[in-house]
C-alpha cells in the first residue's frame, strides 16, 4: 500500500505541475508579448529622443552663436562709447582751457578799460579844474546827475564848492546827494 500511496502521490505531484504549467504558461507567454511590446515602444521612443536631443543640440549651438554675436556687438558698442567719452573729455578740457583764457582776457580788458576810464576822468578833471567855476557849473548842469557827480568826485573840495555855488540850487542839491553816496 505504501507503493500505491507513493504512486498516487507522484501522480498528484505530476498533476500539480501540469496544472501549474498550464496556469503559468499563458501568463509567461503574455508577459513575453508585453516585453516584446515594451521593447518595440522603447525603440520607437529612442528614435524620438534622438531627434529631440539633436533639436536641443541645434538650439544650444544657435544660442551659443547668438551669445557670441551679442558679446561681439556689445564689445564694439562699448568701444564706440569709450571712444566718444574720451573725445568728449578731450573737448571738455579744450573748452575749459578756452574759457579760462577768455576769463583772463576779459579781466585784462576790464583793467585796460578801467585805466582808460581813469585816464579820461583825469583829463576831464584837469579840464574842469582849469575852467572858471561859472562855466563848469553851466556844463555840469546840462549833464545827468550821475555823470556830473563822477566828474566832481575827482575835483578838490574847494573847487567843488565854487562850482556848486554857481549852479541852480536843485541841481546842486541833487549833485550833493549823489556825491555823498559810496562809489561802486
Amino acid at each position: 500500500m505504501r507503493w500505491l500511496c507513493n504512486l498516487l502521490y507522484d501522480k498528484v505531484e505530476m498533476m500539480n505541475k501540469i496544472v501549474l504549467v498550464s496556469i503559468v504558461m499563458p501568463f509567461l507567454l503574455h508577459a513575453n508579448d508585453k516585453i516584446f511590446e515594451c521593447t518595440k515602444v522603447f525603440e520607437e521612443r529612442k528614435g524620438e529622443l534622438i531627434l529631440e536631443l539633436e533639436r536641443i543640440d541645434e538650439q544650444r549651438q544657435s544660442l551659443s552663436a547668438l551669445k557670441a554675436a551679442s558679446d561681439d556687438l556689445l564689445n564694439r558698442k562699448e568701444k564706440i562709447i569709450s571712444d566718444k567719452e574720451a573725445k568728449i573729455a578731450q573737448d571738455l578740457a579744450s573748452i575749459e582751457e578756452k574759457e579760462q583764457n577768455i576769463k583772463a582776457m576779459l579781466e585784462k580788458n576790464r583793467k585796460v578799460l578801467e585805466d582808460i576810464n581813469n585816464q579820461k576822468m583825469d583829463n576831464i578833471s584837469k579840464t574842469f579844474s582849469k575852467m572858471k567855476p561859472g562855466a563848469a557849473a553851466g556844463v555840469l548842469s546840462d549833464m545827468k546827475v550821475e555823470e556830473a557827480a563822477r566828474i566832481l568826485r575827482v575835483q578838490k573840495p574847494k573847487t567843488i564848492g565854487k562850482i556848486l555855488t554857481k549852479m541852480d540850487a536843485k541841481k546842486a542839491s541833487a549833485l550833493t546827494l549823489e556825491l555823498s553816496k559810496e562809489v561802486k
